[in-house]
């Protein structure tokens, strides 16, 4: 029993049990395995406010998932990255912008991140009678960075914080979506690693009554000796662990567990309590032995069908972010002219995919997709412009030594779409080989320097220019603001995105999608707590008392809605929305609740309710939108929910009802109390 957990479980050949890996990825697609299709980057996924399309795309890529697994274990393949439980989602709270593995999340907002957690899950594991695959909610609990510290780090956390703002989306998974697998942090929480941390433990299977089986994160539990320092060594750690509740170890520690049983450490009954939990998830899946599942027979060329590339596409369209449009946006494909593509991002495939990414059979990037669409209608010119952080692109080269090449385009186009950001390389997940051992967090919000550069020298020459932004956190874009007429987020758009950031440029689709993030500028990561604080203070758009660059749930489009509150009950809210434009839009109509007596809540209205709509021109629609009965509620010093003041305010709107909404849109959010 003690090999089974594991997560490179051998077979158990006199019981006709096959040997299993463990550990797969799905974060916005199968990954690491080979073919799959590529979805966007899952802050992406968070920016289309639609948990119904999520739920879609999850079942597409865990019916990916299934046909991998039946075609590669009839190969005799049962190696790493090609089981059935999936180490997704993430739904740590993207609470500091500099985090590097924030754009693996749904962003800032508790609510937001439960909502499109459990849409995910129940995607990934199916409605049928067994599960179609095995869904993680990671990385529990307090998790986000700093990377560099991750495996001795304490997060200090308060229980108000706690409750309040880390583990809803936990909670959330567990009870509403049945969540079968939960993943424990690296880091320790008020003193105890995550993946021994009896408070943890107790919220998770006693209150919240889970069932499934926990797995430490990757060689987390060696941490608890060689880092954390709890723990003597390796027998230890196993006894800490196991004794605790972690079932599956992702790592070699668990190698140790007879030592730790011929010392008396633990028990058969700890070792059998553990397996017992495993086995029955690989029951639950059909892939114990023999039994098989009604998912036995989903074909191979299931893998980058017509149909979830299609959905790819309609989510690419669908997450990026208009953030500033002077007039110059929608394009017109059909008009001549010279367009010049600049800018790192531009042709780079790497952009498009973000991290725990698989391998697509074909990859469109921004340059592609524009010269695909223009093709015999305009001329366009390309430039890389500068190095993606460098400060050349040659090496024997002096620096900046495609500075003067991007401005000979420039100046020949009637049209710059400078295309900027970051990838994998710059912002992701310490220690990860598939980031080349430098990435992880940011130190600031600023592009790198080479960039900054290229963008002030090619806005100095004042051509209509459109700045495309391909990354997966907040960039401080207030130069590009100031000086650049439209700016087009399309955070990690997918293997296919730059079809879809092309067809929003010229106008064949409206944008839509909303940020479910914060965009700040660098200048107000000082008023911030450092990034160790886990306290939420003046943090994420429930706490910031700053201006935001671009607020919270915040994103333009083509045309212009209208809406009325009709009604307000604390069941729901029913909202009238028109669209008052000569084209058709999509819109997500957004509910914040305002505690206007208790001085528990947070200080700003929080975000209770949402709903996509898609209206055709002049059309009007009346939503009723359900309202988030947390919403209602406050939480006091001792964690505990309490009923909030009673004086309440609804706010539903197009954004976060603040200030700088207002200013960006020139619109205010509707309002009426609600009890």
């Amino acid at each position: 029993m003690a090999s089974q957990l594991r997560f490179d479980a051998p077979a158990i050949e006199r019981l006709g049990v096959p040997a299993y890996n463990w550990w797969n990825e799905t974060l916005h697609g199968v990954a690491r395995g080979g073919t799959a299709t590529s979805f966007p980057q899952a802050i992406g996924m968070a920016a289309m406010f639609d948990d119904e399309l999520l739920e879609k795309i999850a079942s597409a890529i865990s019916d990916e998932a299934r046909a991998k697994y039946n075609a590669l274990s009839k190969e005799g393949d049962r190696d790493i990255y090609h089981g059935l439980t999936m180490w997704s989602p993430n739904v740590n709270i993207f609470r500091d912008p500099r985090w590097g593995r924030g754009h693996e999340t749904y962003g800032e907002d508790p609510y937001l991140t439960a909502r499109l957690g459990c849409a995910f899950v129940r995607g990934l594991q199916g409605r049928g009678e067994t599960l179609k695959a095995a869904a993680c909610a990671k990385h529990f609990a307090a998790h986000s960075g700093p990377e560099a510290l991750r495996h001795s780090f304490n997060a200090e956390v308060s229980a108000k914080d706690m409750e309040e703002t880390y583990l809803p989306a936990f909670r959330a998974l567990v009870r509403d979506a049945k969540v079968e697998t939960v993943m424990g942090a690296y880091n320790r929480t008020n003193g105890e690693p995550c993946c021994a941390n009896p408070a943890l433990m107790e919220k998770l299977r006693g209150e919240w009554g889970f069932e499934g089986h926990f797995v430490s994160d990757c060689w987390a539990i060696r941490d608890f000796h060689e880092n954390h320092k709890v723990t003597e060594g390796p027998v230890y750690s196993v006894t800490k662990a196991l004794k605790a509740g972690c079932d599956l170890n992702c790592g070699c520690t668990y190698q140790h567990i007879m030592n730790a049983y011929a010392q008396g450490l633990v028990t058969k009954e700890d070792i059998s309590r553990c397996a017992v939990r495993v086995f029955t998830t690989r029951y639950l899946l059909g892939i114990l032995g023999d039994e098989g599942s009604e998912y036995d027979s989903i074909p191979y060329e299931t893998i980058e069908c017509e149909e979830h590339l299609e959905l790819a596409h309609r989510a690419a369209l669908r997450s990026c972010v208009l953030l500033k449009n002077d007039g110059l946006l929608p394009l017109d494909p059909a008009q001549g002219g010279t367009i010049g593509v600049i800018g790192p991002n531009a042709n780079s495939r790497v952009a498009l995919v973000g991290n725990y990414h698989g391998t697509a059979s074909r990859y469109i990037t921004v340059l592609e997709g524009i010269q695909d669409l223009t093709a015999g209608r305009r001329r366009v010119l390309y430039s890389e412009g500068c190095a993606l952080s460098a400060d050349r692109v040659e090496p024997l080269a002096q620096p900046n030594d495609r500075l003067a090449e991007a401005l000979a385009v420039a100046k020949r186009s009637d049209t710059v779409i400078l295309v900027l950001g970051l990838d994998e390389t710059l912002e992701g997940e310490e220690g990860d080989t598939g980031n080349s051992y430098y990435s992880g967090d940011k130190a600031d919000l600023l592009l790198p320097e080479s960039q900054r550069l290229l963008m002030e020298k090619v806005l100095e020459l004042g051509r209509p220019t459109v700045v495309v932004l391909l990354a997966g956190s907040a960039i401080d874009l207030e130069e590009a603001q100031e000086r650049a007429d439209a700016i087009l987020l399309g955070w990690y758009p997918g293997a296919g995105g730059g079809k879809a950031v092309a067809e929003l440029l010229f106008g064949a689709e409206s944008p839509s999608g909303k940020l479910p993030v914060s965009f700040y500028r660098n200048d107000a990561l000082a008023a911030m707590p450092a990034f160790t604080d886990y306290s939420m203070q003046n943090r994420t758009y429930r706490y910031y008392t700053g201006k935001a660059l671009y607020p919270f749930g915040y994103g333009l489009s083509y045309g212009t809605c209208s809406l009325d509150l009709e009604k307000a009950e604390r069941g729901g809210a029913s909202v009238r929305v028109r669209n008052e434009s000569s084209r058709p839009l999509e819109e997500v109509v957004e509910l914040y609740l305002k505690d206007e007596g208790s001085p528990l809540a947070p200080p700003n209205p929080i975000l209770c309710g949402f709903q996509r709509v898609r209206l055709e021109a002049g059309e009007e629609k009346t939503l009723l939108i359900p309202i988030d009965e947390n919403a209602f509620t406050v939480v006091n010093e001792q964690g505990e929910r309490i009923p909030g003041s009673g004086i309440r305010t609804l706010l539903a709107g197009f954004g976060a009802p603040d200030k700088r909404t207002e200013e960006l849109t020139g619109r205010k959010a509707v309002s009426a109390p609600i009890k």
